[in-house]
């Protein structure tokens, strides 16, 4: 547990997430502990403090004790402890905030002493990280005890100054130490930082200005001079010669983790507010800039943000659902990872907000949310309840509105000033035209930008299209022009938006330019989502679209960029958003032309799913990954489409054309809603007449029950010529949820029938059944949960695929099945030749899901047998084909396994420094089901260890970390091994017996493999030792060798098997020991559970 004071009185448990504490006065009490942790307070001492302002009540040390009851029941029993003197929280001073910042401050004083600065302002820029608010805010009277926290901040504020002026980064503290000297105007070292500053970075006349204003402060406020720090300063400004600029500190901060890209053009004006945002973001953790569309906002907090490590651009402009948001943020975040299968159930992260928090909360960072106006009510959402679980993040939002959320600060972004705008045109003018110094620089060319500068109302979209006419017109043409296309929006109606004001006039202005040709093509390309590449255009567009596109581009209203990673993907198109808002209405203005436009990109999107849908289980599948991330806004928009026209038979098939990528990469909540949505689409369709509009088949669609239609009459529906796409939908949404199990769908009565009917379809076999998402039945059955045998649907499916299905599908129907085998009874009988095909196929296909699968079955068999050199190479192959394919959430199984094997291998300390990596990994990747696995293994090796304590921390871990998920028999096989060891330890072998029966019991109900049973009784034979019974270790040992069919136990139990084995030798009789070997040979796992029931019982435990 950890305490947090500097603000709001906070608990934060051993996962990070906070505790709720409760009232003002609970918060008053928990601040006064924690200001002296491990020591005793006096109830008086604690009255004091928490009535400081009130009338204590009648009884206060009842009152008192009554307070402390709650607080532990808020942080748990031993929290807080009694003692004959008072009460004393448990804790120490590094589980405080306050304590630790003093302790970092002075860490820092004492870098910077030793000519450390790096070292300095890395710990004081963490020791000020850690306020949150107001020191002791809780406290009623917090005054003389937060004195000294407060003073040491300034303290530190200072040394972290003085260490960035060591380093050259005067630029950056120039904003803060502005700040600083305005709030505390008699601190002299404050003023002598801000001038050192000002001189580093080439304002000598602005260092002595400030030197000025010092003096003045300090005559007029205290009648006093300055010290003599300030006037050598002062003598040496006045002495140095001129001092070029000094660059601006590019280099200087920690190279940047985050996604800004460098841009192309140069960022004119802006100076003091690029200050001021700098400096609010110093202050406030939400900052947002508004401002109409094409008045600079993104560029700003762009720039605003280019200094600062960590920061994450969001773009929202592409989004056309708020609901959208959260997604945008994860994409933007780079934690969209393809899911690799193992043969433990993945615990998919269905909510991205949860994500989200798991990601942001233990990290500092910067998000810049861009373009929120249109998705307003899901931004302020998502930044506020980022804010209230991220302590660490700080947001910069664009917007034309404020997000209204509490703690908001909002900045307009206002015209540029004339000086700045004639720059930025100027600048602008020299990208387009040669001779633009030539052509600009007589005096009435002058004259003319200043009066489009001014016309244009100093907003630099509008300059840049102006600036970029310099290819057809000169500055006095445009200026004319401009006169003749702003005179309605400039002096007639008022009550338009201030976007209509300017940038339409601008637009419109643009328009007129266009010939009838460019105009329509314009139009159609705004049926595109966040852009769209040549061949799509060609697909969408009625004109020669290479050189009709190509004049947009050159005219400023259409952007294009390189596309793929390193460029060589051709160019990719787009339009800024005002532009693409401006065609979308223009294009509404003729109907027909729209709704041509919008069938034939629907045509381009199926056009483009179904060709990459093959390709995405080939060789050629990580283009056609990205291809699809790429286009993902345009997929989405044409299913949003054809939904709302009622299209069923275009959803249903990009929606299943596309449902292979939507596993492979973990969309799988937006796959499972657009899914569902289809499937009620053609409820709808069903109960409407054919004749229904959309708002109708919308209406009835939202109330659709698909579920129970179906059941009404699952045999009607077969002649329906969309039946076999309908019963695709709802199969591939059975494997969408099957392992989160929606709490909709687990509620639900009727989903036994449900499930049964659509399997028997399936099962029936034939094409279908051969192809995606038809293979896929089996696993229905998990859907339903309980113990199940997959093995022989799994056998019928790879059978039906060996006659209608190609190498792919009998691929991934055989490497399901030997996942099943490998986890299932009978010692890996018919694994090796199954790999054998895998290992053909895979290589033949060239899908690196298909490969990693393979690898990673084979190390599960190899496992199985003690084969742990083998089992490094499969998983280290997997790992890497886990990068390659982009399977970042696996990389903490993967290691973990590899950790495994090296605490089996004898290697316990390589098996720590990976489990450090898995761990990290886990976090870093938000993957539950690893981080339990993690922690199971870190269990196993303190068990060993003999360290109790720590092994029960870890196993708890465990069991909160699937908290909400399925664990696969194996996990939970092992964790139950770990809880019946760690008893043992904690309480004797006699606790841990009936544990141990109970996981060896669940294992034979769930068909585990002889690895896993024999491994639980080799734990029950440990018990049985360590309480004296040798014979009955002897015959669990004999049995689970036998079990194991001549596979050799691994480390550390058969070193355990061996020091039992010599003590039985010496105690039993040779002819006792050769008959309870022969007896536990015979054992099966239903004797063997018998005989560990039966001595938990008679141990009394």
């Amino acid at each position: 547990m950890r305490y947090r004071i500097l603000g709001v009185a906070q608990a934060i448990d051993d996962q990070g997430a906070p505790i709720p504490v409760g009232g003002p006065r609970l918060r008053a009490l928990l601040t006064a502990l924690a200001l002296h942790p491990a020591r005793t307070l006096t109830p008086d001492i604690l009255i004091e403090e928490i009535w400081a302002t009130d009338e204590p009540p009648q009884d206060a040390p009842a009152a008192l004790q009554a307070l402390v009851g709650r607080l532990r029941r808020a942080l748990g029993k031993d929290s807080v402890a009694s003692t004959p003197g008072g009460y004393r929280l448990e804790a120490t001073e590094d589980d405080i905030d306050l304590h630790v910042f003093e302790r970092q401050v002075r860490e820092g004083a004492a870098a910077l002493a030793a000519a450390d600065p790096a070292a300095a302002h890395r710990v004081l820029t963490g020791a000020l990280a850690l306020w949150r608010g107001p020191a002791l805010a809780d406290l009623p009277d917090r005054s003389a005890a937060a004195a000294r926290p407060d003073a040491l901040r300034l303290e530190a504020t200072r040394a972290r100054a003085e260490a960035a002026l060591r380093l050259g980064r005067a630029f950056d503290v120039v904003p803060e130490l502005t700040e600083l000297t305005t709030a505390y105007p008699y601190d002299e070292p404050l003023h002598a930082l801000l001038i050192r500053a000002l001189r580093d970075t080439g304002r000598p006349a602005d260092a002595l200005a400030a030197y000025g204003t010092a003096r003045r402060t300090l005559a007029e406020g205290l009648g006093t001079d300055p010290g003599r720090e300030l006037q050598d300063l002062h003598t040496a400004l006045l002495k140095q010669p001129p001092v070029p600029a000094a660059p601006a500190p590019l280099g200087a901060p920690p190279p940047r983790t985050g996604n800004l890209r460098p841009r192309l053009t140069s960022f004119v004006g802006r100076e003091p507010e690029l200050d001021a945002v700098r400096s609010e973001l110093h202050r406030a953790r939400l900052v947002t800039l508004t401002g109409p569309g094409g008045s600079g906002k993104t560029r700003l907090a762009e720039e605003a943000a280019a200094g600062l490590p960590q920061a994450w651009l969001v773009e929202l402009a592409p989004l056309d659902r708020p609901e959208a948001v959260p997604g945008a943020v994860v994409s933007a975040l780079g934690l969209r990872e393809t899911v690799l299968l193992t043969n433990e159930l993945a615990t998919p992260q269905a909510d991205p907000t949860a994500l989200l928090v798991e990601h942001c909360a233990p990290r500092s960072q910067l998000l810049i949310l861009d373009n929120c106006e249109h998705v307003i009510e899901a931004a302020a959402a998502l930044a506020e309840t980022l804010l209230t679980h991220c302590t660490g993040l700080t947001i910069l939002a664009t917007s034309r509105e404020p997000l209204g959320v509490p703690g908001e600060s909002v900045r307009p972004v206002e015209p540029l000033v004339p000086e700045q705008a004639h720059r930025l045109f100027e600048e602008r003018a020299a990208t387009v035209r040669p001779d633009a110094g030539t052509a600009l620089g007589d005096p009435a060319a002058v004259a003319a930008v200043d009066e489009i500068c001014r016309r244009l109302d100093g907003l630099p979209l509008a300059i840049e299209l102006a600036a970029a006419r310099l290819r057809l017109l000169t500055p006095r043409q445009i200026a004319d022009r401009l006169d003749d296309r702003f005179r309605l929006l400039t002096s007639g109606s008022r009550t338009v938006l201030p976007r209509q004001q300017t940038l339409r006039a601008v637009v419109d202005w643009s328009w007129d330019l266009l010939d009838e040709r460019e105009r329509t093509v314009l139009r159609e390309v705004s049926v595109f989502a966040g852009g769209w590449d040549l061949s799509a255009a060609e697909a969408v567009c009625t004109g020669p679209a290479a050189d009709l596109v190509g004049a947009l581009v050159d005219k400023s209203l259409i952007v294009a960029t390189p596309d793929g990673p390193d460029g060589t993907g051709g160019m990719r198109y787009r339009m800024l958003e005002t532009i693409h808002e401006y065609a979308v209405e223009r294009a509404a203005e003729i109907p027909g032309l729209r709704a041509a436009a919008e069938r034939r990109h629907g045509a381009w999107v199926r056009a483009l799913v179904a060709e990459a849908e093959p390709k995405l289980r080939s060789g050629e599948q990580l283009p056609w990954i990205r291809r699809l991330e790429t286009d993902l806004d345009n997929i989405r928009a044409a299913l949003d489409r054809t939904l709302g026209a009622g299209d069923e038979a275009a959803a249903a098939r990009i929606a299943l054309a596309v449902s292979w990528f939507w596993w492979l990469r973990n969309y799988r909540q937006e796959a499972t809603d657009w899914v569902r949505a289809v499937l009620r689409l053609g409820v709808a369709r069903d109960t409407l007449p054919e004749d229904a509009g959309p708002d109708e088949l919308r209406a009835a669609a939202e109330t659709a029950d698909p579920v129970g239609a179906l059941l009404a009459a699952p045999t009607a529906e077969a002649g329906h010529p969309l039946h076999e796409l309908r019963m695709d939908l709802r199969l591939f949404d059975l494997f969408l949820t099957s392992e989160s199990g929606p709490v909709d769908l687990v509620t639900d009565e009727r989903v036994p029938e449900y499930v049964a009917v659509i399997r028997a379809y399936f099962a029936e076999g034939g094409p279908r059944s051969a192809r995606l998402p038809g293979i896929v039945w089996p696993f229905t059955t998990y859907f339903l949960g309980g113990p199940a045998d997959v093995a022989p649907d799994m056998s019928a499916v790879v059978a039906n695929c060996r006659a209608y299905g190609g190498d792919w599908e009998i691929g991934a129907t055989l490497m399901y099945r030997t996942h099943v085998l490998v986890d299932s009874p009978g010692n890996l009988r018919g694994v090796d030749e199954e790999l054998a095909e895998l290992r053909t196929l895979s290589r033949r296909v060239g899908d690196r899901w298909m490969r990693a699968q393979v690898c990673s079955a084979a190390g599960e068999a190899d496992m199985a047998r003690g084969r742990f050199d083998e089992a490094r190479g499969e998983y280290e192959e997997a790992l890497r084909l886990a990068h390659e394919v982009g399977a970042y959430a696996e990389t903490p199984f993967l290691l973990a396994r590899l950790a495994e094997i090296a605490f089996r291998s004898g290697d316990r300390r390589g098996a720590l420094a990976v489990l450090d990596q898995a761990g990290a990994a886990s976090d870093r990747y938000a993957v539950a089901e690893s981080r339990a696995y993690v922690a199971v293994l870190r269990a196993h090796i303190a068990q060993y260890d003999g360290d109790a304590v720590r092994a029960r921390e870890f196993h708890d871990a465990a069991c909160v970390a699937m908290t909400g998920g399925t664990a696969p028999p194996q996990f939970t096989a092992a964790l139950g091994a770990v809880d019946a060891m760690v008893t043992a330890l904690e309480s004797g072998p006699a606790r841990g017996l009936p544990i141990l029966a109970a996981a060896l019991r669940e294992a034979v109900e769930y068909h585990s493999a002889e690895a896993i049973t024999a491994a639980l009784v080799d734990i029950g034979a440990d018990l049985l030792a360590r309480l004296g019974d040798l014979a009955g270790a002897v015959r669990l040992y004999a049995a689970a060798d036998q079990w194991r069919a001549g596979n050799a136990r691994p480390e550390p139990e058969r070193t355990r098997a061996e020091e039992v084995d010599t003590a039985a030798r010496a105690v039993l009789p040779p002819e006792r020991y050769t008959a309870e070997r022969s007896r536990g040979a015979s054992l099966t796992e239903q004797d063997a559970l018998r005989e560990l029931t039966s001595m938990s019982t008679a141990t009394g435990s």
